[in-house]
């Protein structure tokens, strides 16, 4: 049995209740996703699987089973950061950085689902079908990601500019 990581096929741990978290930290020395609060309460180990974003913490590994997962280091590709992580830079969308990598798989995560329409506590015409990507749309489905140093105008900037471009 095996997951896909970034790319490369991982076996799955044998102990069935190994967290996603804890197998990339702790099995395949990913560690750029944070283990925060460890309870799904604060976005810091957010990672996409099949592009749609997960809080890892509460994830068991065993659960991905031959599906694909991707990771702050599975964004850029051959030593180029992702446009989204060059957005966080100029934006300073980051203060410490500990909540920076779980930020930027949720904002991808996000953005996909803005994409398909799903709405969120603040979309306005349920009927539409399309979704205006305002500020306050944008903070709404952020707001499972905690910044303790209070980087948001950065986080929010940065992520407008990269779905701006895209």
């Amino acid at each position: 049995m095996s997951i896909n990581i970034n790319g490369s096929s991982i076996d799955l741990p044998s102990d069935t209740r190994v967290s996603l978290l804890d197998l990339l930290r702790d099995h395949v020395d990913l560690v750029g996703t944070k283990k925060g609060c460890n309870q799904g309460a604060c976005g810091a180990c957010t990672v996409l699987v099949d592009g749609e974003r997960i809080l890892s913490c509460l994830a068991l590994a065993i659960q991905y089973e031959g599906r694909s997962v991707t990771t702050i280091e599975g964004l850029s590709t051959e030593g180029m950061l992702h446009p989204i992580q060059r957005a966080f830079i100029e934006h300073d969308g980051f203060q410490c950085g500990y909540c920076t990598p779980g930020q930027i798989c949720s904002a991808l995560g996000m953005l996909g689902e803005v994409k398909r329409g799903l709405p969120s506590n603040v979309t306005g015409d349920l009927a539409d079908g399309s979704i205006t990507l305002t500020r306050d749309e944008l903070r709404e489905r952020m707001s499972g990601n905690l910044c303790r140093c209070g980087a948001y105008n950065g986080i929010v900037d940065a992520i407008t500019e990269f779905a701006e471009a895209t």
